[in-house]
């Protein structure tokens, strides 16, 4: 008796969904997780044992401070009206854009985040905040 194309449902007390799928090399059911998590932006497969493989980006190293060509810019639109600071250009991790952006806004005693390569600080501070980079070894600033 051949199982060629028998694909069995179940779904687990945790709720997680588990098929059993027959393996014909093996002549065995097989149990395989159905975690959607797994297979995002997959459209269709017709390959059971097909794993998606995430595209992971990996980070920059930081440049060190005097090579980091860093632009301060100020921007109204699209803030309702509110007056920004952004500092853009920063090369390196995460971590290291998220510390530069909280020792900004300290030293302006101001509100801001540093997300998706730029850092942004509430309120008019251009000038205040290109000294501060000087003073901090970011030497092209402009």
């Amino acid at each position: 008796m051949t199982h060629k194309n028998t694909l069995l449902f179940a779904t687990s007390p945790k709720g997680k969904e588990k098929y059993r799928i027959f393996d014909p090399t093996l002549n065995k059911f097989i149990m395989k997780n159905n975690d959607w998590k797994d297979r995002l932006n997959v459209v269709y497969s017709t390959n059971p044992d097909f794993k998606y493989e995430n595209d992971v980006e990996e980070e920059a190293e930081t440049l060190p401070k005097n090579q980091q060509k860093l632009r301060v810019s100020m921007e109204k639109k699209g803030r309702g009206g509110k007056t920004v600071t952004l500092i853009r250009g920063f090369v390196g991790t995460e971590d290291d854009l998220k510390e530069l952006g909280k020792l900004l806004k300290t030293k302006c005693g101001v509100g801001g985040s540093a997300k998706d390569e730029e850092i942004i600080i509430q309120g008019d501070f251009k000038q205040r905040i290109i000294d501060l980079l000087k003073q901090e070894g970011y030497t092209q600033t402009k």
